[in-house]
């Protein structure tokens, strides 16, 4: 009789926890994939680098959104495909102030807790065709002033006080972008490989 009981409470225990992950399961699968702008769709700080690896870590709980400050995390909705209710942040919006508590709190290995300096969200970019102070139409810097990592991240050119150049302590964070008053928006974050200063074709 024990054997019985024993067996219908665990039956019963699987149920409810297949019963409970199917809603989160079907999402992902029922939601059509668009296609998603890297640029505004950066990976919280200490994010799996393959982005795959991360989609599957990440059990969309939720918890780094609800614990980080300036409320910059937000969530694939049903546009992610399979990426639905994975964070990611949108540096036009609300930029990273690198505070490590979305790492802290996160209960998979999709965000792991590293230092402020190793963190690697990207690197910022600038349009220097665009940028005021790079085509001398005015005085500037509030990229440099936020940036949380000071001169290691972004400062300012020798020839020019007032133009700013990416440096390769850039984390990515996103604060720049968010404080820039171009309305072109003239700095981004990429990736590294795609370098601190915008290239253009010409034809």
């Amino acid at each position: 009789m024990k054997r019985r009981s024993f067996l219908q409470q665990f039956v019963y225990v699987v149920a409810v926890l297949a019963a409970g992950s199917l809603p989160f399961g079907l999402s992902r699968l029922l939601a059509p994939a668009a296609k998603a702008d890297p640029r505004t769709h950066l990976r919280p700080p200490g994010a799996l680098k393959d982005d795959a690896a991360f989609v599957e870590a990440c059990i969309g709980c939720g918890l780094c959104g609800e614990v980080c400050p300036p409320r910059c995390i937000q969530f694939y909705q049903r546009e992610g495909g399979n990426k639905v209710n994975t964070p990611y942040i949108n540096p036009e919006k609300k930029g990273c102030i690198l505070c490590n508590k979305c790492m802290e709190v996160c209960p998979t290995e999709s965000l792991t807790l590293v230092p402020r300096e190793k963190i690697d969200m990207g690197i910022a970019q600038i349009d220097r065709t665009a940028c005021y102070p790079w085509v001398d139409h005015g005085i500037c810097g509030a990229c440099a002033v936020i940036c949380p990592l000071g001169e290691r991240g972004i400062g300012f050119d020798f020839a020019n006080i007032y133009r700013p150049v990416v440096k390769k302590g850039c984390v990515g964070c996103g604060l720049c972008v968010e404080v820039c008053p171009h309305p072109s928006l003239p700095i981004w974050i990429v990736e590294r490989s795609q370098g601190t200063v915008a290239k253009h074709r010409i034809g």
